[in-house]
């Protein structure tokens, strides 16, 4: 039978698309009208042409386990997650605010370090820090950006406000997700396309490329622009070599570059060629054996040294993750008012530092309310989920957190809104917990992606969205409030 949203409950869940039992929100109202008009067996179509696009396409990822590398399918749910325009607008500037903050921060790390004078961010919090990078002092990249791309999740309280949950600053990924994700619902729902005003997203890799060039430290009309990745065993590889090929830039490995006279050159068949930018995939240790991980065989011998000396842009920036910290991150709303003399425009999630006396104790004594997370670890590693954890578990990490207080923090478990995903076959909906990554561009200008990646826990009540561990994800659409079609900067057609 076709899908019944009087049947759909949104339980205690802020709902991204249903505010009640068979009452989409005014810009949804489109969308669940036409699900709901299709068959059973359109939508069986419909699930069916989401797994052929993905196949044929080959978007995949890699999940690292103790068996081997497992190369996967791309999850993914045909229901899109939906953002009105308006609320969309005052998003993007607490995005670009934000990561403007940033920026300034890194660049007083490592200068003139007035942040610390003041006594807003206390210096010991930094120089502990596994991602700051000494080597970087005194090191004015161009715009004084560092952190040129940034990927911060958002998420949405029961009170229907966006949170900042995290900033990912050294090396985010998931841009090419949110692009692709988008080219196979429109194979799979052309007519949406056709009659709702929907913001594109396609436009991102021509602002990446734009403002890698930007960061060139040579005039030139058309700066050699490479993307460096760690090769195709990666779990991001096909990210990278997406946008490379997306930017019409050279994808190349540590070994097709080499450092002559501190300046970077491509190896090929016509002999040396000089590299402007690197967009790199690779995280700091491995960038440079001559001055990090003396065994790293991804990065290239004296690539710092061609960096400090302006010969070559480096995007993002080593060091650029003394900000990526979930620390550190406590303290942006107080860098934005110190930097900027504004007030933060996105809250952070309330948090709780462990290397804090007062805070620490009462995050031991309320373990299992809170969600505690390791200072630098990604892709929901390392952490404990209170509410749901065993007392077993919960003592293990209240030892953890006694024996290194400065790599934890803690927050109150958000209870993440929900979007409905198809379950299967017959018409059958459920709200799932999705987040979102937006991407955002700092180099000469900005640049807000039109949304981002949404990721949703594919497991009933689970919290946990990311792909590595069993998350999926959606296309996110940008609308107008009441979903007039019409607009010339609306995305249209079929892919």
């Amino acid at each position: 039978m076709p899908i019944d949203w009087k049947s759909y409950a949104t339980g205690d869940f802020f709902d991204e698309l249903i505010s009640a039992p068979g009452k989409p929100r005014p810009f949804a109202r489109t969308l669940a009208k036409y699900l709901a008009s299709l068959s059973d067996e359109e939508l069986i179509q419909r699930q069916d042409a989401v797994r052929y696009a993905i196949k044929t396409m080959g978007i995949s990822f890699t999940v690292y386990s103790e068996a081997g590398n497992i190369d996967r399918e791309w999850p993914f749910d045909l229901i899109p997650r939906i953002i009105p325009q308006k609320e969309w607008q005052i998003t993007s500037k607490g995005l670009e605010q934000r990561l403007r903050a940033l920026n300034c921060f890194i660049h007083d790390v490592y200068n003139d370090g007035k942040i610390f004078k003041n006594k807003v961010v206390p210096i010991e919090l930094v120089m502990d820090s596994e991602n700051y990078r000494p080597q970087c002092k005194g090191m004015k990249p161009k715009y004084q950006v560092w952190a040129n791309i940034c990927g911060t999740d958002l998420v949405r309280n029961n009170d229907g406000q966006f949170y900042v949950l995290e900033d990912n600053l050294r090396v985010p990924s998931g841009v090419s997700y949110m692009m692709e994700n988008r080219t196979v619902t429109k194979r799979v729902f052309p007519e949406l396309f056709e009659n709702s005003e929907i913001l594109p997203n396609s436009e991102y890799p021509s602002h990446l490329y734009e403002m890698l060039m930007s960061l060139s430290p040579r005039d030139k009309a058309r700066p050699e622009v490479v993307v460096l990745t760690p090769g195709i065993y990666n779990s991001a590889y096909f990210e990278h070599s997406f946008l490379a090929q997306q930017m019409g830039a050279e994808l190349v490995q540590g070994s097709d570059l080499m450092v002559e006279d501190d300046k970077v050159y491509m190896k090929t068949i016509n002999g040396l060629a000089p590299v402007d930018v690197i967009y790199r995939r690779i995280d700091d240790m491995f960038l440079d054996p001559t001055v990090f991980n003396p065994d790293s065989q991804l990065g290239v011998a004296g690539l710092l040294g061609a960096w400090l000396k302006g010969n070559v842009a480096l995007a993002n920036a080593p060091g650029a993750g003394v900000a990526d910290d979930k620390v550190i991150y406590t303290y942006v709303p107080a860098m934005i008012k110190y930097y900027l003399g504004e007030e933060p425009i996105l809250p952070n999630v309330p948090s709780y530092l462990c290397i804090d006396e007062k805070q620490r104790e009462y995050v031991l004594k309320n373990l299992d309310k809170l969600v505690v997370k390791p200072a630098n670890e990604s892709g929901g590693y390392g952490m404990l989920m209170g509410p749901k954890a065993s007392k077993k578990e919960r003592d293990e990490f209240a030892l953890r957190i006694k024996a290194n207080p400065r790599n934890y923090m803690a927050q109150p478990l958000v209870y993440l809104s929900t979007s409905p995903i198809l379950t299967g076959t017959g018409g059958g909906v459920e709200p799932r917990h999705i987040d979102l990554r937006p991407f955002i561009l700092q180099g000469k200008n900005f640049y807000v992606t039109p949304g981002g990646l949404t990721r949703v826990a594919l497991v009933k009540g689970s919290y946990v969205v990311n792909s590595s561990q069993g998350g999926g994800s959606k296309d996110t659409w940008i609308v107008d409030e009441n979903g007039v079609p019409g607009s010339k900067n609306a995305e249209g057609g079929a892919a």
